[in-house]
Protein backbone atom coordinates (compact mmCIF):
# COMPACT_ATOMS: atom_id res chain seq x y z
CA UNK A 1 0.00 0.00 0.00
CA UNK A 2 1.14 3.58 -0.76
CA UNK A 3 2.74 5.69 2.39
CA UNK A 4 -0.64 7.64 3.43
CA UNK A 5 0.80 11.69 3.43
CA UNK A 6 1.24 13.59 6.49
CA UNK A 7 -0.67 17.16 6.18
CA UNK A 8 2.09 20.46 6.44
CA UNK A 9 0.38 22.46 9.90
CA UNK A 10 0.59 26.06 8.95
CA UNK A 11 0.35 28.36 11.64
CA UNK A 12 -1.89 30.83 9.69
CA UNK A 13 -3.63 34.23 9.39
CA UNK A 14 -6.49 34.83 7.25
CA UNK A 15 -9.94 37.22 8.22
CA UNK A 16 -13.19 35.58 7.31
CA UNK A 17 -14.14 37.70 4.44
CA UNK A 18 -16.49 36.30 1.43
CA UNK A 19 -14.33 35.58 -0.77
CA UNK A 20 -11.83 33.18 2.20
CA UNK A 21 -14.62 31.76 3.65
CA UNK A 22 -15.13 28.37 1.98
CA UNK A 23 -11.21 27.84 3.09
CA UNK A 24 -12.20 29.18 6.58
CA UNK A 25 -15.49 26.98 7.08
CA UNK A 26 -13.79 23.50 5.78
CA UNK A 27 -15.63 23.43 2.69
CA UNK A 28 -12.30 23.96 0.91
CA UNK A 29 -9.93 20.92 2.51
CA UNK A 30 -6.54 19.12 1.22
CA UNK A 31 -4.44 16.07 2.28
CA UNK A 32 -1.54 18.30 2.21
CA UNK A 33 -1.92 21.04 4.48
CA UNK A 34 -3.73 21.71 7.29
CA UNK A 35 -4.56 25.29 8.48
CA UNK A 36 -4.01 26.54 12.00
CA UNK A 37 -5.95 29.38 11.82
CA UNK A 38 -5.15 32.43 14.29
CA UNK A 39 -8.90 33.32 16.51
CA UNK A 40 -9.19 36.93 14.72
CA UNK A 41 -11.96 39.08 13.27
CA UNK A 42 -9.48 41.53 11.78
CA UNK A 43 -6.41 40.50 10.65
CA UNK A 44 -4.28 44.38 11.17
CA UNK A 45 -4.57 43.48 14.60
CA UNK A 46 -1.94 40.51 14.24
CA UNK A 47 0.14 42.13 11.88
CA UNK A 48 2.62 43.42 14.47
CA UNK A 49 2.76 39.67 15.64
CA UNK A 50 3.68 38.52 12.04
CA UNK A 51 6.78 41.06 11.65
CA UNK A 52 8.19 41.25 15.01
CA UNK A 53 7.37 38.24 16.11
CA UNK A 54 7.03 35.93 12.85
CA UNK A 55 4.24 33.89 14.58
CA UNK A 56 2.83 32.63 11.91
CA UNK A 57 4.05 30.49 8.76
CA UNK A 58 1.58 32.01 6.36
CA UNK A 59 -0.74 34.90 6.44
CA UNK A 60 -2.34 37.83 4.73
CA UNK A 61 -0.55 41.33 5.02
CA UNK A 62 -0.95 44.69 3.93
CA UNK A 63 1.20 45.37 1.04
CA UNK A 64 3.13 48.28 2.84
CA UNK A 65 3.90 45.91 5.85
CA UNK A 66 5.18 43.47 3.78
CA UNK A 67 7.37 46.05 2.17
CA UNK A 68 8.86 46.86 5.07
CA UNK A 69 9.73 43.40 6.16
CA UNK A 70 10.89 42.80 2.98
CA UNK A 71 13.36 45.64 3.84
CA UNK A 72 14.56 44.67 7.08
CA UNK A 73 14.94 41.49 6.19
CA UNK A 74 11.91 39.66 7.81
CA UNK A 75 11.66 35.89 6.50
CA UNK A 76 8.91 35.81 4.40
CA UNK A 77 8.58 36.17 0.59
CA UNK A 78 4.83 37.52 -0.94
CA UNK A 79 2.47 35.01 -2.66
CA UNK A 80 0.79 36.59 -5.97
CA UNK A 81 -2.56 36.32 -3.96
CA UNK A 82 -5.12 38.72 -3.44
CA UNK A 83 -6.85 38.87 -0.53
CA UNK A 84 -8.08 42.60 -0.12
CA UNK A 85 -8.56 45.31 -2.90
CA UNK A 86 -10.53 48.22 -2.96
CA UNK A 87 -11.12 51.42 -4.33
CA UNK A 88 -8.92 53.88 -2.10
CA UNK A 89 -11.01 57.55 -2.59
CA UNK A 90 -13.79 57.04 -0.68
CA UNK A 91 -11.57 56.78 2.78
CA UNK A 92 -11.22 60.38 3.17
CA UNK A 93 -13.04 62.50 4.98
CA UNK A 94 -13.87 66.20 6.27
CA UNK A 95 -16.01 68.09 8.63
CA UNK A 96 -18.44 70.46 6.91
CA UNK A 97 -19.15 72.18 10.25
CA UNK A 98 -15.77 73.75 9.89
CA UNK A 99 -16.00 74.32 6.37
CA UNK A 100 -15.92 73.22 2.51
CA UNK A 101 -12.37 71.28 1.90
CA UNK A 102 -11.39 70.00 -1.38
CA UNK A 103 -8.67 67.54 -2.35
CA UNK A 104 -6.08 70.82 -3.43
CA UNK A 105 -7.00 72.41 0.07
CA UNK A 106 -4.84 70.06 2.11
CA UNK A 107 -1.11 71.24 1.29
CA UNK A 108 -0.24 73.08 4.64
CA UNK A 109 -3.08 70.94 7.03
CA UNK A 110 -3.76 68.59 9.30
CA UNK A 111 -4.52 65.17 8.23
CA UNK A 112 -4.83 62.20 10.86
CA UNK A 113 -4.39 58.64 9.76
CA UNK A 114 -4.70 55.54 12.12
CA UNK A 115 -0.34 54.95 10.88
CA UNK A 116 1.69 56.64 8.81
CA UNK A 117 2.69 53.32 7.47
CA UNK A 118 -1.55 52.17 6.84
CA UNK A 119 -1.52 50.61 3.55
CA UNK A 120 -5.01 52.95 2.93
CA UNK A 121 -3.27 56.01 3.63
CA UNK A 122 -0.21 55.27 1.65
CA UNK A 123 -2.53 54.57 -1.77
CA UNK A 124 -4.35 58.01 -0.93
CA UNK A 125 -1.23 60.21 -0.54
CA UNK A 126 0.13 58.31 -4.02
CA UNK A 127 -3.29 59.40 -5.49
CA UNK A 128 -3.72 62.64 -3.96
CA UNK A 129 0.05 64.04 -5.25
CA UNK A 130 -0.72 61.94 -8.52
CA UNK A 131 -4.19 63.64 -9.39
CA UNK A 132 -4.66 66.32 -7.04
CA UNK A 133 -1.62 68.56 -6.57
CA UNK A 134 -1.41 67.69 -3.23
CA UNK A 135 2.42 67.93 -1.52
CA UNK A 136 1.96 65.37 1.09
CA UNK A 137 5.15 66.61 2.70
CA UNK A 138 3.68 70.03 3.72
CA UNK A 139 0.88 67.93 5.54
CA UNK A 140 1.28 67.26 9.09
CA UNK A 141 0.24 63.92 9.35
CA UNK A 142 -1.65 63.59 12.68
CA UNK A 143 -1.27 59.26 13.52
CA UNK A 144 -2.45 56.78 16.45
CA UNK A 145 -0.58 53.70 16.27
CA UNK A 146 2.85 52.36 15.80
CA UNK A 147 4.01 51.20 12.76
CA UNK A 148 4.15 47.49 12.54
CA UNK A 149 7.50 46.99 12.19
CA UNK A 150 9.54 47.83 15.00
CA UNK A 151 13.00 49.15 12.62
CA UNK A 152 11.05 52.27 10.95
CA UNK A 153 11.21 55.42 12.35
CA UNK A 154 8.05 58.19 11.16
CA UNK A 155 8.93 60.52 8.82
CA UNK A 156 9.27 64.70 10.20
CA UNK A 157 5.54 65.45 8.76
CA UNK A 158 4.50 62.83 10.97
CA UNK A 159 3.14 63.44 14.55
CA UNK A 160 1.54 60.88 17.04
CA UNK A 161 -1.96 62.08 18.71
CA UNK A 162 -2.13 63.16 22.27
CA UNK A 163 -2.57 60.28 24.44
CA UNK A 164 -6.25 59.68 25.20
CA UNK A 165 -7.44 61.48 21.35
CA UNK A 166 -9.16 59.53 19.00
CA UNK A 167 -9.23 60.16 15.33
CA UNK A 168 -12.79 60.55 15.07
CA UNK A 169 -13.57 62.82 17.63
CA UNK A 170 -10.42 64.96 16.76
CA UNK A 171 -12.57 65.44 13.02
CA UNK A 172 -15.28 65.93 14.73
CA UNK A 173 -13.47 69.07 17.02
CA UNK A 174 -11.84 70.80 14.21
CA UNK A 175 -8.27 69.32 15.79
CA UNK A 176 -7.62 68.11 12.31
CA UNK A 177 -9.00 68.89 9.33
CA UNK A 178 -9.56 66.03 7.10
CA UNK A 179 -9.05 61.56 8.08
CA UNK A 180 -8.58 58.51 6.23
CA UNK A 181 -10.49 55.70 7.76
CA UNK A 182 -10.41 52.01 7.06
CA UNK A 183 -13.72 50.79 6.46
CA UNK A 184 -15.80 53.28 8.75
CA UNK A 185 -18.43 55.85 6.98
CA UNK A 186 -18.66 58.02 10.04
CA UNK A 187 -21.90 59.84 9.90
CA UNK A 188 -22.35 63.91 9.63
CA UNK A 189 -18.99 63.82 7.65
CA UNK A 190 -18.05 64.79 3.57
CA UNK A 191 -16.23 62.83 1.36
CA UNK A 192 -12.73 64.69 0.30
CA UNK A 193 -13.17 63.85 -3.49
CA UNK A 194 -16.45 64.00 -5.19
CA UNK A 195 -17.72 61.34 -6.74
CA UNK A 196 -14.95 58.73 -5.38
CA UNK A 197 -16.88 55.57 -6.84
CA UNK A 198 -16.29 57.37 -10.32
CA UNK A 199 -13.17 58.63 -9.70
CA UNK A 200 -11.10 55.44 -8.36
CA UNK A 201 -12.86 53.50 -11.46
CA UNK A 202 -10.99 56.10 -13.85
CA UNK A 203 -7.44 55.97 -11.52
CA UNK A 204 -8.12 51.86 -11.62
CA UNK A 205 -8.42 51.63 -15.49
CA UNK A 206 -5.16 53.86 -15.55
CA UNK A 207 -3.32 52.32 -13.24
CA UNK A 208 -3.57 48.54 -14.03
CA UNK A 209 -6.25 47.64 -11.09
CA UNK A 210 -7.97 48.33 -8.26
CA UNK A 211 -5.14 49.27 -5.44
CA UNK A 212 -4.49 46.17 -3.14
CA UNK A 213 -4.45 45.98 0.22
CA UNK A 214 -3.77 42.65 1.87
CA UNK A 215 -1.80 40.04 -0.15
CA UNK A 216 -0.78 36.57 1.05
CA UNK A 217 2.98 35.66 1.94
CA UNK A 218 4.45 32.29 3.73
CA UNK A 219 7.63 31.94 4.94
CA UNK A 220 10.44 31.74 3.11
CA UNK A 221 11.94 28.21 4.60
CA UNK A 222 8.60 26.74 4.19
CA UNK A 223 8.36 27.60 0.17
CA UNK A 224 12.09 26.35 -0.15
CA UNK A 225 11.04 23.05 1.95
CA UNK A 226 7.46 22.38 1.03
CA UNK A 227 7.01 24.02 -2.36
CA UNK A 228 4.51 21.54 -3.34
CA UNK A 229 2.32 22.53 0.12
CA UNK A 230 2.95 26.32 -1.04
CA UNK A 231 1.59 25.66 -4.66
CA UNK A 232 -1.39 23.29 -2.49
CA UNK A 233 -2.47 26.33 -0.72
CA UNK A 234 -2.00 29.11 -3.37
CA UNK A 235 -4.98 26.63 -5.13
CA UNK A 236 -7.23 26.74 -2.04
CA UNK A 237 -6.72 29.99 -1.65
CA UNK A 238 -7.99 31.15 -4.94
CA UNK A 239 -10.67 28.29 -5.37
CA UNK A 240 -11.84 29.88 -2.39
CA UNK A 241 -12.02 33.13 -4.09
CA UNK A 242 -13.69 32.33 -7.09
CA UNK A 243 -16.63 30.44 -5.10
CA UNK A 244 -17.09 34.06 -3.01
CA UNK A 245 -16.67 36.57 -5.14
CA UNK A 246 -15.22 40.15 -5.56
CA UNK A 247 -16.17 42.05 -2.20
CA UNK A 248 -13.85 44.48 -3.26
CA UNK A 249 -15.67 45.00 -7.21
CA UNK A 250 -14.86 42.90 -10.65
CA UNK A 251 -11.49 42.23 -11.00
CA UNK A 252 -10.17 43.11 -7.39
CA UNK A 253 -8.74 39.81 -6.71
CA UNK A 254 -6.01 38.84 -8.80
CA UNK A 255 -3.68 35.77 -8.92
CA UNK A 256 -0.35 35.38 -10.33
CA UNK A 257 2.33 37.54 -10.78
CA UNK A 258 1.70 39.62 -14.26
CA UNK A 259 -2.11 39.89 -12.99
CA UNK A 260 -0.61 41.99 -9.50
CA UNK A 261 2.78 43.48 -11.44
CA UNK A 262 1.53 47.06 -12.05
CA UNK A 263 -0.81 47.41 -8.78
CA UNK A 264 3.04 46.33 -7.19
CA UNK A 265 5.00 49.11 -9.12
CA UNK A 266 2.59 51.39 -7.83
CA UNK A 267 2.65 51.02 -4.71
CA UNK A 268 6.51 50.37 -4.78
CA UNK A 269 6.86 53.82 -6.04
CA UNK A 270 4.45 55.44 -4.10
CA UNK A 271 6.09 53.77 -1.04
CA UNK A 272 9.24 55.13 -1.74
CA UNK A 273 9.10 58.04 -2.51
CA UNK A 274 6.79 58.61 0.98
CA UNK A 275 9.57 57.53 2.91
CA UNK A 276 8.28 54.01 3.72
CA UNK A 277 10.69 51.71 2.21
CA UNK A 278 14.63 52.95 1.96
CA UNK A 279 14.73 51.93 -1.84
CA UNK A 280 12.76 50.60 -4.85
CA UNK A 281 12.07 47.29 -5.16
CA UNK A 282 11.45 45.34 -8.24
CA UNK A 283 7.95 43.14 -8.13
CA UNK A 284 10.37 40.24 -8.73
CA UNK A 285 12.42 41.32 -5.36
CA UNK A 286 9.24 40.48 -3.65
CA UNK A 287 8.91 36.98 -4.31
CA UNK A 288 11.05 33.73 -4.72
CA UNK A 289 11.61 31.16 -7.25
CA UNK A 290 8.68 29.27 -5.90
CA UNK A 291 6.04 31.90 -5.30
CA UNK A 292 6.87 33.62 -8.56
CA UNK A 293 5.98 30.49 -10.28
CA UNK A 294 2.39 30.46 -9.10
CA UNK A 295 -0.52 30.89 -11.83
Amino acid sequence: MPETQTAVTLKTLLASYPNTAALRDGRLTSPMVHFDFEPIKTANKAFKALVRDQKFDLGELAVCTFLQARAYGKPYVLMPATIVARGQHHTIFYNPAHGHLSPSDLNGRRVGVRAYTQTTGAWLRGILEEDYGVDFRTIQWITFEAPHLAEYPDPAWVQRAPEGKELLQMLVDGDIDAAIFGSENPEGLAPLIPDAKSAAEQWAARHGGIPINHMMVVRESISRSHPEVVREVFRLIRDSAHSGGEPGGPGSLRFGVEAVRKSLETIIGYSERQGLIPHRFTVDELFNDVTRSLS
